[in-house]
């Protein structure tokens, strides 16, 4: 079966523009680093500036309205757009695209104009403000508290793992704080868009595993203006299911693109083990084609979300099969890659023998990150539960863009 999308002749056009925009904008020299950790200094800078350049164009958000900032482009333009910045291996700068939806979905006109161009112009860098030190998979034990003094809001609490890019140039920070500690749970939060820059806004970073990416949010009477509220004082918890209905996978990806399994066959179509090549071994054979089903069957779950989602179509349990696939799989091609590998996948970025420039040593280290964000494979595995109907309590997804208005889909 042929599971890959044929271009028209004018979209194959427009894949030569974009081509030839990156070729004047982006030098051929400059690569996206192995490890994200080291997006500093002036590949940072070049990055940033780049990001600009791409959301004037309307291609950081192809799709989305061009009265917000968006390109107005369709989905298979949006996608080639997306395929050649990858082919390029081209440097970006993460901000995090969550908040789009739950701004078009739960924002006033007014809001989607204040906020939007600023991030879909890729003038504005987003951080994702959820997780608490008790508030972790139980993101609704959320306790950083929000004063309502009329025209602003007081804010003191404390966020923790909160995920940024380069040096903490975050602009803005978006996630769930309690409004009111004697409401029942689930109805007492606000979703605030705070500027990073607000005084009493401190972000440390965290010395992890994965490098230095994530912080510590410090908020310490931070005054944050009253129209800084996304949705109703008590809708903060509905607000965010629109944003994690996307991060669990429920929006999807259209591509099949996986680098490390790429460099693990290269490697193991040029490696030899005593004085045989590697590849003729039936073991490794198993281990690589295993490595290949995980991942295309995860690429597939992607695309099928990715069309459910722009086709307009109400997901249920979808999103959170891929996110468990992927989360899934993930560590079983790490194992599966340490076992065939050995000490080579180990290696770091400054060691001379690293294979694909430390590559697979990063793999290995994110295999076990990705396991976390967005919920846990315990998390995904109750929502997929409820949402078949099969466990003690049953819900619903939340609305998206694609969604909302709609019959058992409006906010």
């Amino acid at each position: 079966m042929d599971f890959a999308y044929h271009y028209t002749a004018a979209q194959e056009t427009f894949r030569q523009e974009v081509k030839a925009w990156l070729a004047e904008h982006v030098p051929s020299h400059i690569k996206a680093p192995v490890d994200s950790e080291f997006m500093r200094g002036d590949l940072y800078d070049f990055a940033l500036e780049l990001r600009r350049k791409l959301g004037h164009k309307g291609w950081l958000a192809p799709t989305l309205p061009t009265a917000y900032g968006g390109g107005g482009l369709s989905v298979e333009l949006a996608v080639i757009i997306e395929e050649e910045l990858r082919r390029r291996k081209i440097p970006t700068v993460f901000s995090n695209p969550l908040v789009i939806p739950a701004i078009l979905v739960w924002g006033t006109e007014e809001q989607k104009k204040k906020f939007l161009p600023g991030i879909l112009h890729g003038e504005k860098i987003c951080y994702q403000n959820f997780t608490e030190p008790q508030a972790g998979s139980d993101l609704a034990n959320v306790q950083s508290r929000a004063v309502n003094l009329g025209d602003e809001w007081v804010i003191n609490g404390q966020k923790i793992f909160v995920s940024g890019g380069g040096p903490g140039k975050a602009d803005w920070l978006f996630g769930p704080i309690m409004t009111d500690p004697d409401a029942p749970r689930h109805r007492n939060l606000g979703y605030f868009m705070i500027p990073a820059t607000t005084q009493g806004i401190t972000l440390t970073p965290l010395d992890l595993m994965n490098g230095r990416n994530q912080y510590i949010v410090m908020m310490e009477d931070a005054h944050v203006p009253a129209d800084h509220l996304i949705g109703g004082d008590h809708q903060g918890w509905q607000v965010a299911q629109t944003v994690l209905e996307q991060e669990h996978g429920g929006g999807g990806q259209p591509h099949l693109i996986d680098q490390d399994l790429d460099n693990f066959i290269e490697f193991v179509g040029n490696a030899s083990r005593d004085g045989r090549p590697m590849s003729e071994d039936p073991l490794v054979q198993q281990q690589v084609a295993e490595c290949y089903i995980d991942s295309h069957a995860s690429g597939l779950f992607s695309m099928r979300n990715h069309w459910l989602y722009h086709s307009k179509s109400e997901l249920t349990y979808e999103g959170s099969q891929s996110s468990l696939q992927r989360k899934l799989f993930g560590l079983r091609n790490a194992d599966r890659m340490r076992a065939v590998m050995g000490p080579y996948c180990l290696l770091g970025i400054d060691e001379q023998r690293a294979p694909f420039g430390g590559a697979p040593e990063v793999f290995q280290r994110s295999s076990l990150v990705r396991t976390h964000p967005g919920g846990t494979i315990e998390v995904q595995k109750v929502i997929i539960a409820r949402r078949l109907g099969i466990s003690k309590t049953r819900e619903s997804a939340a609305p998206t863009p694609q969604t909302a208005g709609r019959k058992n889909g409006s906010p």
